[in-house]
């Protein structure tokens, strides 16, 4: 058993981290999950929220989004739609972003249709940036 992973996160565009980690906690579509050095392979989709892995005492978070993440060999990689690291995410867009999505959902008129899923999804997306970027400062 290796004492350390081989963390990779990578998007349609570009490879955002390629690291070797201590651990790595992934939002998965039904949930969050660990993964310490040792950990028995399996695939699973991505869920929106952010990814944290530790370099010895030191912690790092990317806001992802969708996609798929695989574990085998102490080696994670994860395919997302969209990740970004907190120095790349706008604070003030985030929190337009999160405000727009929340008057979607809670402050739209009774008479206007609003596809729910989509909206939540679109507010996922703005917490996760808006916790990320709020950890970077």
């Amino acid at each position: 058993m290796a004492d350390r992973l081989r963390l990779e996160v990578v998007t349609p565009t570009r490879l955002v981290v390629a690291e070797t980690v201590d651990e790595v906690v992934v939002p998965g579509s039904d949930g969050y999950f660990g993964v310490l050095p040792g950990h028995a392979a399996f695939l699973t989709t991505l869920g929106t929220g952010e990814v944290i892995y530790r370099i010895d005492r030191d912690e790092f978070y990317l806001a992802v989004s969708g996609g798929f993440a695989e574990v085998r060999n102490d080696k994670v990689i994860v395919l997302a739609d969209a990740a970004e690291r907190p120095e790349e995410i706008d604070r003030g867009r985030a929190a337009r972003a999160k405000e727009r999505a929340e008057r979607r959902i809670f402050g739209g008129s009774s008479e206007e249709a609003i596809d729910y899923a989509r909206a939540t999804a679109a507010l996922d997306r703005a917490l996760a940036r808006h916790q990320t970027v709020s950890r970077n400062r």
